[in-house]
């Protein structure tokens, strides 16, 4: 679809003002980096059954509730910062999530550095072997490889990671792009962005 500037962008990116700073800077940017990761994967998690919209309009909420997402630093919360995160009205009070983001920190504190990055980018397809979507319907919500990706990382004890989620930070993080063919940000080199990506779609 075409924005107010003439430029041709996914349907999804015109839905909301809040969308298209995302969708043209950061969605379907390459990602790396184990405290970034670890803050895409949490989002994630947040984000489901709710709107993307819901998580990125909360997103600096959550990194100020969530130590800007070091795992270091959320590895060691305590009950009492569970609590506390409970009662934040700037992130969503869901427990099961609050506990998963946490448990999972602890989990990657031991990991080697560079580890995660290591483990999630060994996932990304050929890029040869994914034309460009035509339009949303062509965008799968899973593939093989994030249901792979998602049992590999449930396996290493990380939580609330299904395939649609592990296949959303995929889409956010540059493992594959889903920009449609025509859309502008399709044609544009890839770079490591700021701030957190997810899916909307």
């Amino acid at each position: 679809m075409k924005g107010a500037d003439g430029a041709l962008r996914c349907p999804w990116a015109l839905s909301a003002d809040d969308y298209v700073a995302y969708h043209d800077e950061e969605w379907g940017r390459p990602v790396h980096g184990d405290d970034a990761l670890y803050e895409r994967l949490c989002l994630e998690a947040f984000q489901s059954g709710l709107s993307w919209i819901t998580i990125l309009r909360r997103r600096e909420g959550f990194r100020a509730a969530f130590a800007a997402f070091r795992i270091a630093d959320v590895a060691a919360f305590t009950d009492a910062d569970k609590e506390r995160l409970l009662a934040d009205t700037g992130i969503i009070r869901n427990r099961a999530k609050i506990e998963a983001t946490v448990a999972n920190a602890r989990v990657l504190a031991d990991w080697a550095p560079g580890e995660l990055d290591e483990l999630i980018w060994s996932f990304a397809p050929d890029p040869a072997t994914r034309p460009a979507p035509k339009s949303l319907s062509d965008v799968p919500a899973v593939t093989d490889e994030s249901t792979a990706l998602s049992k590999t990382l449930k396996k290493r004890g990380i939580r609330f990671v299904g395939p649609t989620t592990a296949y959303a930070l995929m889409q956010a993080c540059g493992l594959v792009d889903d920009h449609l063919a025509d859309c502008a940000s399709r044609a544009r080199p890839a770079a490591t962005a700021p701030g957190t990506s997810a899916s909307p779609c």
